[in-house]
């Protein structure tokens, strides 16, 4: 099974929800977020990264298609002759379907299915919706709009570059992001907590004043949490030049210039005194032995973000030396570690990690509070 670098495995068979964090968790509270199901390999790959296709996809599974409310059956919709002329946008869905299966592409930046993945690029080509409906399956298409998704087809087989790449966009808690190989494509299971602005976590009388952000990327879980508390200030820290002029482009496009600060800084070290109610991150975590086993798509982002020592801990341990330092007495340290988690688990066995549930697939996803981290310290 491949790994869904920084994003979990590539495993669609789920087994039902195991309560992980069942022995420690607020009184009261929830074990999990949501009605959450795991895996052995934490299925993670669409969850806050893209809207749902509803009405276009094609569901997890073999043998039909369903489009909104109506099931086609793959003898009616995906036996075909390649070599007719594609008339439809029917026509030119399952044309792509297929090739993408035939040239076993890797799926694991929005996607997880050949269906999915044509439909994501149809849609931008032809600049519908991530909503179109279903009776657009019937629109014929013009020679232009044929020549613009088969070049998009023949980009994504020949270059292995993913999806989001190549239409400069991603999707992440619901919104759109500019992104370009300069930064990570959006896929963490952090949309899900971050919309549920971090409940049962975080005290619901807790007012939220300050957001920190490390390893910011695109900025869009910064956006993201933005939106969620419209009276917190978030800052966005990044120690790439590169990262940080992209997550400027979609600071300026969500309009947030006024509520989300762009810094320069190596986990904390341009941070100085500051102090935050909530510090999430997505940081590299990538062992050295899994990045050599990564899809042909990953070597397309950064490796500076993903790549992190040979446990994939390298990041991970300074956050962790430096953080009490930094959260409020409240505060709270939200951190993905995905597949290093069992090395996390390892390296520091006397932190009371709470290991984060999610109910639209992920995990490997850690939180600690201010006054455990002190403890430990």
């Amino acid at each position: 099974m491949f790994l869904d670098a920084r994003g979990g495995s590539l495993n669609s068979q789920e087994s039902e929800f195991s309560p992980r964090s069942a022995a420690k968790r607020p009184e009261g509270r929830a074990t999990r977020i949501g009605a959450s199901k795991s895996s052995p390999g934490r299925q993670y790959v669409r969850a806050g990264f893209m809207p749902a296709l509803d009405d276009l996809s094609r569901p997890k599974g073999q043998g039909n298609c369903r489009i909104a409310d109506t099931t086609i059956y793959s003898n009616e919709i995906f036996i075909m002759k390649l070599d007719q002329s594609f008339q439809t946008l029917r026509d030119i869905l399952t044309h792509g379907a297929a090739e993408f299966t035939r040239a076993k592409i890797f799926f694991g930046h929005g996607t997880d299915n050949a269906w999915d993945e044509a439909v994501y690029l149809v849609l931008h080509a032809l600049n519908l919706p991530q909503n179109t409906n279903k009776d657009a399956l019937s629109r014929i298409l013009t020679a232009k709009e044929v020549d613009a998704i088969l070049s998009l087809y023949q980009k994504r087989i020949k270059t292995r570059i993913p999806a989001p790449y190549l239409v400069k966009e991603a999707w992440f808690a619901g919104l759109p992001f500019y992104v370009d190989e300069r930064v990570l494509i959006p896929r963490s299971p952090f949309a899900e907590l971050i919309q549920k602005r971090f409940e049962p976590w975080l005290d619901e009388k807790f007012k939220v004043k300050r957001i920190l952000d490390i390893g910011a990327g695109s900025a869009c879980m910064a956006i993201a949490a933005a939106l969620a508390f419209p009276e917190a200030k978030v800052d966005a820290s990044d120690v790439s030049d590169d990262a940080l002029a992209v997550a400027k482009i979609n600071v300026e496009k969500h309009g947030m210039n006024k509520r989300v600060t762009l810094i320069k800084s190596d986990v904390f070290s341009n941070l100085s005194d500051q102090v935050y109610d909530i510090i999430i991150s997505n940081p590299p975590y990538v062992a050295a032995e899994e990045f050599l086993d990564l899809p042909k798509e990953y070597l397309h982002e950064p490796k500076l973000a993903l790549a992190a020592g040979k446990l994939g801990l390298d990041i991970v341990r300074r956050i962790l030396k430096d953080a009490v330092s930094h959260l409020s007495p409240q505060g709270l340290l939200f951190v993905e570690v995905g597949n290093s988690e069992v090395y996390v688990e390892k390296a520091f066995p006397h932190l009371p990690f709470t290991w984060l549930e999610f109910s639209e697939g992920g995990g490997g996803v850690f939180m600690l509070a201010q006054s455990e981290l002190q403890n430990w310290r």
